[in-house]
């Protein structure tokens, strides 16, 4: 039996393992995106069934339960002799949504890792790349009906044998996307950072023994399970209800609708999403491993203190989706399923477990990760671009206090690179850069506020496009509480303002030096009656100009 504090350490250690594989692969990355925003993560699975070992705290929340599925899926096809059995030194990469995946743009690489001739565990990351071809730069087409139109869909394949970089598969990689020169890069980085996990896992193995360590990873999957029940022992025995709803498919301009039954009975928590809109045209299906990921990630922030392991999601039953789009099957389109739907979702279990946990939960944060792409060329430069832009947005005011401001989405931690990165990197001027004040929703404690950003065109010319959300609605009040603003997006030429269609999507906007885009993303949901706000934070609002006089009197009556 082994003892509580090696347990601990090795835990530790294990979850350090992961920690040095973000690091490496964030610094060693060319890509904005992943450099400066952080649209990574790094992992370590069972080499069995590929559940979740560890994962390094600085990854995306959206892969916990993601990347554990794209392994299961991996494993499963080398048993059945659907993808060539590994060797050491050898390193898949995959991207497909329906093999356990996210959206075409968040690539995979799994590197067995081996112990005496048999693999022990899989090393496994996920970076957003800019590009993998499709329709439009950056691969969120508002417009998409089709996988095919989204970019190019890698089954899991050996980019790495036996340590060298295969370069006829590389070369058919580059062959379908934008800007590949740039992006060996993030290969080599992404390579590499499995490379240091291998290495620091081999320190500590054989430091504690295999068979130690192994008996740990067990413990440890045993204890997240307990600890998760624990936690859900706090929710009063019964069932409830919310919806989310998704401003569009970006094709048909009709909402879809997240339909969600929470019931908490024995041990267990058991989401029923029946009743939610059936598959869309549209790019805003989401896959099966994402929806039950943005499930596992909600629950992550109501009860953080459960350590990321798969033990933590066997309490979690996950049922109804079948025949929605929260269960997409090849050839529906998904780009905006990890970085959109995931959050409906997430909206949607906070709506309902607020209700049952008011000191724990919060009211609706912004919920959107703004994905804005702009691809064209740079004449001053002499070569093409793909610009990737996420933003924050306000989370949901709670019990004891309002919520933050520009907050990073709810599937993550990536926060906006840096302004001045974007205009070294890409012919832009960010006119404006601020908070979206006025965007929280009323409460007793209001909701944070988004952003409010503009940028310009330079030189060249250029396309963009949007797949955002929360521009129909904004996110949902809580226990009283008044919904957040919405998503603005506004695209000025020539001196006249365009506002997409579909409010919060679309594609291939030409755009001409001059042409400018601005984008108010949306302030979290407030908490609780407005009533009983205190009267001192609302003059503490007016005197700092987030609220003026006029609207704050209206907000909150008798109070300003």
């Amino acid at each position: 039996m082994i003892d509580p504090v090696t347990l601990a350490v090795i835990q530790a250690g294990l979850q350090q393992v992961c920690d040095e594989m973000d690091l490496t692969f964030s610094r060693a990355a060319f890509s904005p995106v992943i450099a400066e925003a952080d649209d990574r993560s790094d992992g370590i699975y069972s080499a069995t069934d590929g559940s979740l070992i560890a994962q390094g705290s600085r990854g995306l929340p959206v892969f916990v339960g993601t990347m554990q599925f794209s392994t299961r899926h991996l494993v499963e096809r080398i048993a059945s002799g659907e993808t060539l059995p590994p060797e050491p030194g050898d390193i898949y990469i995959v991207n497909d949504p329906y093999l356990g995946g996210t959206h075409l743009m968040d690539v995979r690489f799994a590197m067995p890792f081996w112990r005496n001739g048999e693999i022990f565990c899989w090393l496994s990351n996920t970076g957003h790349w800019p590009d993998t071809g499709g329709a439009v730069p950056g691969g969120f087409s508002a417009s998409a009906i089709s996988a095919e139109q989204e970019g190019l869909r890698l089954p899991p394949v050996k980019l790495f044998k036996r340590g060298q970089m295969d370069a006829e598969i590389y070369q058919i990689i580059c062959s379908n996307i934008r800007v590949s020169e740039q992006r060996i890069g993030d290969v080599q980085a992404q390579a590499s950072a499995l490379l240091v996990g291998a290495d620091r896992l081999t320190q500590l193995l054989d430091r504690y023994g295999d068979a130690t360590v192994s008996e740990a990873i067990a413990h440890m999957r045993a204890l997240a399970a307990r600890q998760m029940r624990a936690n859900l022992a706090l929710i009063p025995e019964g069932r409830y209800h919310a919806t989310a709803t998704v401003d569009s498919d970006g094709v048909i301009n009709e909402p879809l609708t997240i339909a969600l039954s929470v019931t908490r009975a024995a041990e267990s928590l058991t989401f029923d999403f029946a009743g939610s809109s059936p598959p869309c045209m549209g790019p805003m299906n989401s896959v099966r491993a994402t929806t039950l990921s943005s499930v596992y990630l909600a629950m992550r922030h109501i009860f953080p203190d459960v350590p990321i392991s798969a033990g933590a999601f066997e309490p979690l039953v996950i049922t109804g989706i079948e025949g929605t789009f929260l269960d997409a099957h090849y050839p529906r389109p998904v780009s905006g399923c990890a970085a959109e739907v995931s959050q409906r979702i997430a909206e949607a279990v906070f709506a309902a477990l607020v209700q049952a946990l008011p000191d724990r939960v919060t009211a609706a944060p912004a919920g959107t990760s703004g994905n804005f792409g702009l691809g064209g060329h740079d004449p001053e430069k002499g070569r093409d671009y793909v610009m990737y832009q996420i933003s924050g947005g306000g989370y949901g005011g709670n019990l004891h206090h309002d919520g933050l401001s520009n907050g990073c989405s709810t599937i993550g931690i990536s926060k906006a690179p840096p302004v001045e990165i974007m205009e070294q990197s890409f012919p832009v001027l960010y006119r404006r850069y601020a908070l979206h004040e006025g965007s929280g929703g009323a409460g007793q404690h209001r909701g944070g506020f988004g952003l409010d950003y503009e940028i310009e065109l330079l030189r060249g010319s250029a396309r963009a496009s949007f797949v955002m959300d929360h521009g129909r609605t904004g996110p949902q009040g809580a226990q009283g509480g008044q919904d957040g603003a919405v998503n603005r997006v506004e695209v000025i030429r020539n001196g006249e303002t365009l506002i997409p269609e579909h409010l919060s999507k679309a594609q291939d906007i030409p755009l001409s030096p001059g042409d400018r885009v601005r984008v108010r993303t949306p302030g979290g949901g407030g908490y609780g009656n407005p009533a009983d706000r205190d009267p001192a934070l609302v003059a503490e609002d007016i005197r700092l100009g987030r609220y003026d006089p006029a609207t704050a009197r209206r907000l909150w009556p008798g109070k300003a």
